[in-house]
Formats: C-alpha cells, structure tokens, sequence
C-alpha cells in the first residue's frame, strides 16, 4: 500500500501564488463606470471609479445593500481588493448566488 503525500507551499510567497491561481476575474457590464467602495454597501465612501469595459477579480464575497443592476437584484458585494467592494449586480458572474467564498 501506497500513500500519497500532499506537499505544502514551501514559502508564503508559494501559498500567495496558489491562492492567486484560484482566483476568476469576471467582466463588469458593458458601458457601465462602476463605483468601488470601501465596504459592501452603497453607505460607504467611493475609493474609485472603474473604467468602461473593465474585469474584476472577485476575492471573496459578503453581503451588503441590495442594489439593482443590469444583472438583477442583488445583496452580495464582491471584494475586488483590500478594502474595495462592488455590487454583484453589476458584474458578470453567471450566477444569482455565491460564486467565491464568503469574506471572512
């Protein structure tokens, strides 16, 4: 009988690298400059604008203020960086639901 070891990241750059793998960037709707935010909610501050025709990363994702976009009604804001929030609604995720883990 064989075992199988699973090898860990050798260094903290290695698990960032394969975190960062796992990662899927998704399209943002056409002809939309999307507002990013400082948290999931349209209460908090803009930090910036994002650009026509813009791709997103989503980290992870939490719930927030429902907002209504071109892709529905929708309470989850995805984490696009640190400390930086988009409704859901506005990017093209293919799905109604989750599709990245919840923030922590």
């Amino acid at each position: 009988m064989s075992v199988d070891r699973v090898q860990e990241p050798a260094t903290t750059e290695d698990a960032v690298t394969t975190a960062a793998a796992a990662v899927r960037y998704y399209n943002v709707a056409p002809g939309v400059r999307l507002n990013v935010r400082s948290g999931p909610g349209t209460g908090y501050p803009i930090v910036r604008v994002l650009p026509e025709g813009s791709r997103v990363a989503i980290y992870c994702q939490t719930t927030g203020t429902t907002v209504t976009g071109p892709y529905g009604t929708s309470n989850i804001w995805d984490n696009i960086s640190n400390g930086q929030y988009v409704s859901d609604a506005y990017v093209h995720t293919g799905s109604d639901g989750y599709v990245a883990s919840r923030c922590a």
